[in-house]
């Protein structure tokens, strides 16, 4: 329905997003992604804990795109 409409709309998924399925939910169209307790939960939760799930985590959204 969101390509249908012609207008520029993000698909924001708010719960449960994690590194290990945030590459699903890239695939299945979302844009945007709110997660929290997947990065200040992560094992090692400090500054380069979090900055390892991130980079995890955008390398899974790339490779969704490809």
């Amino acid at each position: 329905k969101i390509d249908a409409s012609g207008k520029s709309i993000r698909l924001e998924i708010d719960g449960g997003v994690k590194a290990d399925n945030i590459g699903q939910i890239a695939a299945a169209g979302a844009d945007t992604f709110v997660a929290g307790s997947a990065i200040f939960n992560a094992p090692g939760a400090d500054r380069n804990g979090y900055a390892d799930v991130i980079a995890k985590m955008r390398d899974a959204v790339a490779a969704a795109k490809k």
